[in-house]
C-alpha cells in the first residue's frame, strides 16, 4: 500500500481500477482515512465475526466493541473498533454482516440470510446484518450447504453467495456508490458491476484483493457483452 501527499491531502494507489470500480490492497485503517466524510453511499460489508469469546472495549472514544478469539485464523482477526468509526464517517447508509458480534447502535431493520438449514444444531441456521435503515425487519431464503449454493464456487473461508449480496443491494439507490473495507474475495464488487451501482473494495490480504480484481473484471466483460448483444 503506498501513499502520496497531495496538497495536504493522503492519496492511495488503486490495485485495481475501473470506470466504476476502485480496488485496494491494505488495511481498511490505513485507506478508508484518505476517503471524505460522506463520500460513498453506502458501506456493505463481511468483517470477521463469530470468533470471539471475550469482550474488548475499543476504538476511538470506546464508542464500539468487539469480540475476539487470539486463535483466529489470519482471515478471521477480530476487527479494530475504530474500523467501524472510519465506515460511519465516509458513508450515508450502512449494512454489516455479523453485527450482532460487535456493539453497534441499535438497528431497527436488520436482515436475516435464513440458510435453509433445518435441525442443524452444530451449523448456523442463520445470519444477522445490522444496518443503518429504519423499517421492518427482512428475510431472505437461500438454500446453502455447508454455507454456498453447490453450483457456486468458494474461493474464500466467509464467502458470502451472490444472490444474497444483490439482495442486499436491492435495498439501496440503483445509482449508489458501495464501500466494502473487507472485501475478501469481491462478491459485494461482483454483485454492484451486475446490478451497475460503483464499487470501492479494500482487502488486506494480496491473495484475495487478487481473486477479487479477476472476479470483478469478469463480471464487467459480462456486462459489456451483454451491452453489445443487446
Amino acid at each position: 500500500l503506498r501513499g502520496q501527499k497531495r496538497g495536504g491531502e493522503v492519496t492511495i494507489k488503486p490495485y485495481y481500477q475501473s470506470d466504476r470500480v476502485t480496488l485496494y490492497h491494505g488495511d481498511c485503517l490505513a485507506v478508508l482515512p484518505a476517503l471524505g466524510a460522506g463520500s460513498v453511499d453506502a458501506v456493505v460489508t463481511d468483517p470477521p465475526y463469530g470468533i470471539g469469546k471475550r469482550l474488548v472495549r475499543g476504538g476511538r472514544g470506546g464508542s464500539f466493541d468487539m469480540l475476539i478469539d487470539s486463535g483466529a485464523d489470519k482471515w478471521d482477526k477480530p476487527v479494530d473498533p475504530s474500523a467501524f468509526s472510519e465506515m460511519f464517517r465516509v458513508s450515508t447508509h450502512q449494512i454489516i454482516w455479523g453485527g450482532n458480534f460487535y456493539a453497534l447502535p441499535p438497528c431497527h431493520k436488520p436482515l436475516c440470510w435464513d440458510k435453509v438449514r433445518p435441525n442443524q444444531r452444530k451449523l448456523s441456521e442463520w445470519e444477522y446484518a445490522w444496518t443503518s435503515f429504519i423499517g421492518r425487519a427482512q428475510l431472505f431464503r437461500h438454500c446453502a450447504n455447508g454455507g454456498f449454493v453447490s453450483k457456486e464456487q468458494r474461493v474464500h473461508p466467509t464467502q458470502k453467495p451472490l444472490r444474497l449480496m444483490e439482495w442486499c443491494l436491492s435495498f439501496l439507490d440503483s445509482d449508489c456508490s458501495v464501500l466494502d473495507p473487507f472485501m475478501g474475495s469481491g462478491t459485494t464488487g461482483v454483485a454492484c458491476v451486475k446490478t451497475g451501482r460503483r464499487f470501492i473494495g479494500i482487502e488486506i490480504d494480496e491473495r484475495y484483493c487478487e481473486i477479487a480484481a479477476k472476479r470483478i473484471q469478469a463480471a464487467e466483460r459480462e456486462c459489456a457483452e451483454r451491452l453489445v448483444q443487446a
